[in-house]
Formats: C-alpha cells, sequence, structure tokens
C-alpha cells in the first residue's frame, strides 16, 4: 500500500505539494479577519492576504526550485520587517521553505538557510518580543529541530537512491549472466548436436561403402545398408535443423565423432552418480533421436549433481522414466534438504535443463517438494 502511495505522489508532485500546503493556507485564511479585526495586521484585510499570498504561493515549486523559494520567503519576510509588519501564520513558510532546503539540497546551502533562519528568529524577537535567553533558546531549538528533521530525509533519500542504483545494477548484472550463461549452454549444445550429426554422417559413410562393396555379391545386404543409410539421414537431417538459430563456439580440441551418451547409458550413470539412487522406465520403450537421449541423459546427470552437491548427507534419489504415447516424462525426485538447501549464486544449471528440453518442444520444472526434498520433471514430446 505504502509504495502504492509512493508511486503516485511521484507521478503527481504538484498535488502533492498542494496537500501539504493546504492545511497552512487554511490556518492563514481563517486567522486574517481575527488579525486584521484586533489590529495585529495594520495594513489591513487586503495588504494582510497579499502579504500572505507572498509567502506561500512560491512554496508550489519550492520541489524544483528550493533555493530560489527560500530567497524569495526570507527576502520578503525580512521587507514585512523592514516595515514593522507583526509576523502571522503565513511566517511559517521560511521554516518550510527552509525543511525543503534541508532535504533536497547540499549540505552548505542547508547550512547557509539553517543560519539565515536563525538570524531571521533573532530580528523577529528584537522587534516583536522582549529578548531573553530562554525564549531565543526554545526558538532556536523549534528552528534546529526542523533542519535536522529536514537533513535526515535528505540523507534517507539519498541511501534509497543508492539501495535503488545498486539493486537495478545487480538486477543488469544478473540478466547479464543468465544470457552468457545461455549463451555457453547453447555453444555448448550445439557442439554436442555437432557431434552427434557428425557421427550419423559417419554412419552413412560407412553403410554406403559397405552397400557399394555387397551390391553385386549380396544384393540383400546392399538393400539393408541403403535402408540404414535413408534412417540415419533422416535422423541427421532433423538435428541439423534444430541446430539452425544455435550459437556455436568452436572448441578448442580436434572434431570427435564419438557418440554422445544416450539413455543406454544412464543406468551406468546412476551407478556412477555417487549416491544412492534407483532406475525405474515404466512403459514401452520407444527409439529416440540420439539428441533427444543426449537431453535426456544431462537433465538426469544436472539433477543428480544437484542431489549430490545440495541433498546433504544420506539423501536418496529417483529416476523415472514414464514412456507414454505422445510423451516422455522424466522425474528426478530426491528426500533431501530441498527448500532449506543454500541456493548457489553462480549456478545455472536448471538454465541449462530449460535450453536442452526446449529445443525438442518440451518443457521442465524444478521445484523443492511439499514433504521434503527437491523435484525436477520434465516433458518432451515422442517424435512420430
Amino acid at each position: 500500500m505504502f509504495g502504492k502511495i509512493r508511486a503516485w505522489s511521484q507521478r503527481h508532485p504538484k498535488l502533492v505539494d498542494s496537500l501539504w500546503l493546504a492545511p497552512l493556507v487554511g490556518l492563514c485564511v481563517m486567522t486574517a479577519i481575527s488579525y486584521t479585526s484586533l489590529g495585529r495586521a495594520p495594513i489591513g484585510l487586503a495588504g494582510y492576504l497579499a502579504l500572505s499570498a507572498a509567502l506561500l504561493v512560491p512554496l508550489f515549486w519550492r520541489g524544483s526550485h528550493p533555493r530560489v523559494v527560500f530567497a524569495i520567503v526570507s527576502l520578503t519576510s525580512f521587507f514585512q520587517w523592514l516595515a514593522a509588519v507583526d509576523a502571522f501564520p503565513a511566517n511559517a513558510a521560511v521554516l518550510v521553505a527552509l525543511y525543503t532546503v534541508a532535504t533536497r539540497c547540499a549540505f552548505r546551502w542547508a547550512l547557509a538557510a539553517g543560519l539565515v533562519s536563525e538570524f531571521g528568529i533573532f530580528l523577529a524577537l528584537v522587534q516583536w518580543d522582549t529578548v531573553s535567553l530562554s525564549t531565543f533558546f526554545g526558538c532556536t531549538v523549534f528552528v534546529v529541530t526542523i533542519w535536522l528533521t529536514g537533513l535526515y530525509a535528505n540523507t534517507r533519500h539519498r541511501y534509497l537512491e543508492g539501495l535503488e542504483e545498486r539493486a537495478e545494477r545487480a538486477e543488469r548484472e544478473r540478466d547479464h549472466q543468465a544470457r552468457m550463461a545461455a549463451a555457453a549452454e547453447r555453444a555448448r549444445i550445439a557442439r554436442e548436436l555437432h557431434d552427434v550429426v557428425a557421427h550419423n554422417v559417419s554412419v552413412i559413410i560407412v553403410q554406403a561403402d559397405g552397400a557399394g562393396f555387397a551390391i553385386d555379391s549380396d544384393p540383400e545386404q546392399a538393400r539393408k545398408a541403403v535402408q540404414a543409410i535413408s534412417r540415419t539421414g533422416r535422423e541427421a537431417l532433423a538435428e541439423m535443423r534444430r541446430m539452425v538459430g544455435v550459437l556455436r563456439e568452436d572448441g578448442p580440441g580436434a572434431a570427435d565423432y564419438t557418440p554422445q551418451p544416450g539413455l543406454a547409458q544412464l543406468e551406468e550413470l546412476v551407478r556412477g552418480s555417487g549416491l544412492p539412487v534407483d532406475l525405474r522406465v515404466t512403459g514401452a520403450p520407444q527409439e529416440l533421436p540420439e539428441g533427444e537421449q543426449l537431453a535426456v541423459y544431462r537433465l538426469v546427470q544436472e539433477a543428480l549433481t544437484n542431489t549430490l552437491k545440495h541433498g546433504g548427507p544420506g539423501a536418496r534419489a529417483l529416476v523415472e522414466m514414464e514412456y507414454g504415447m505422445h510423451e516422455l516424462v522424466v522425474r528426478v525426485t530426491d528426500d533431501g534438504r530441498g527448500a532449506a538447501a543454500p541456493r548457489s549464486p553462480d549456478g545455472h544449471g536448471l538454465l541449462g535443463m530449460r535450453e536442452r528440453v526446449s529445443m525438442y518442444g518440451g518443457a521442465v520444472q524444478a521445484a523443492p517438494r511439499p514433504g521434503g526434498g527437491f523435484e525436477v520433471l520434465a516433458r518432451l514430446p515422442v517424435a512420430a
């Protein structure tokens, strides 16, 4: 609620200034007749209202020109003192302008405004009251209190501005780090997909050579080789299409045509994860493209790594794979610390999971479990 009020006040500064000055303006209007009828304003009702307007109207611009407004109000009060006109409620404009200068200007200007106000208090007591140390001290305490309150508001405002600036800078740095992590992950995915496609091309070359040698002596074997070439070429073409738009940076090492791990290596991954893990596969297993198998493998690998890092001692994990008619559901759960686990400030594992799975039209959800532990759930469509 306070945030909405602050945002509204920032959008309507003139209206807020008018609301703040409304009580002082109302007091001046209500006391006009009493001041003139008692003879405390020898300049008459018209002069009283004119002098009040000269003191109060500049305050509406105190937000944009605090020093100019303070100078105008102070000079008007000084001329009022020279004319031997008694003080009245509109002279409180000097204190309002003093608070504004202390709130919005540098300390040297705030100090100068405070000294001018103190000098005005002294002049007022000399002409309009009997000067005594106690009276001057009481007025000084009142003025200094307003001055210190303005300085505190100024310091608080600058402190909040610094916090907002640091928060915006941290947000920009976080977004920059996220973009860098996404670019690095895309580059890694592109390299791995390149290996998959290169492997498929190698298979095509081998099958084509075999078909060329067997076309005369063993036509049936040559026919099977040509079918394998067709199937492998389609898979390679599908992987190449998924690579479009993925930025890639060449690694320093030479090209390696060894195929990347897939679903066949999941059991080996589970055994070598370093923590107790159960693997459950339900449904009729379907043959997936090598790139999609690699995405599932990396997702399970990252989820088990997070369990190992953040699950705590004695944590167990469960990897479930459910083959459906149109999608493959991969669920990795553990009984570790869950929401109580400390978060790594530079971790981008979840970002990498989403990048991989989204390439194949899937989605990933990762969150602490209500009963404790953590869950990573991924759904990938099964291509026809």
